[in-house]
């Protein structure tokens, strides 16, 4: 029996994947716990208008990436902090402190744990700093941090 996954099983496949399985296999264990459907021409046309769907959707995602990463280039976030000795920043500036600060300037949102900071920041000055938006597209976000 032909079977259409609508989730990832075991040793059988990945979700959409169009499997053939035992009848007795398929009736009972497959079908009941809504791990696929039969495979009949009705199926098989909502499977493809779904994937249709699915990479017009990703596509759309992929490019509002691409336009939120040319946008963020442009854009910096300033942060204040108090001084300690020698002029240098008293503690360290946080992914969440950057992703408030640009929520206050810009009114978007970045995701704390997009953020990347190789190190942390613990001086003042401008640093460029990686923020991933989509697992195909970067951006580089200026954060200036000022003394208070």
């Amino acid at each position: 029996m032909k079977v259409i996954l609508l989730e990832d099983v075991k040793s059988l496949g990945k979700k959409g994947d169009i499997i053939n399985a035992n009848d007795g296999y398929a009736r009972n264990y497959i079908l009941p716990k809504k791990l696929g459907v039969e495979a009949t021409p009705a199926n098989m046309n909502d499977l493809k208008l779904k994937k249709a769907n699915d990479d017009k959707v990703a596509a759309k995602l992929l490019q509002d990436a691409k336009d939120f990463a040319k946008e963020m280039e442009e854009q910096s976030v300033v942060l204040k902090m108090k001084a300690g000795e020698g002029g240098k920043a008293f503690g360290s500036v946080s992914t969440k402190e950057i992703a408030v600060a640009y929520k206050e300037c810009y009114q978007k949102e970045i995701d704390k744990k997009k953020i990347v900071l190789p190190e942390p920041i613990k001086n003042f000055g401008t640093y460029e700093v990686k923020v991933k938006l989509h697992p195909q597209v970067s951006g580089m976000l200026k954060v200036k941090v000022e003394e208070a």
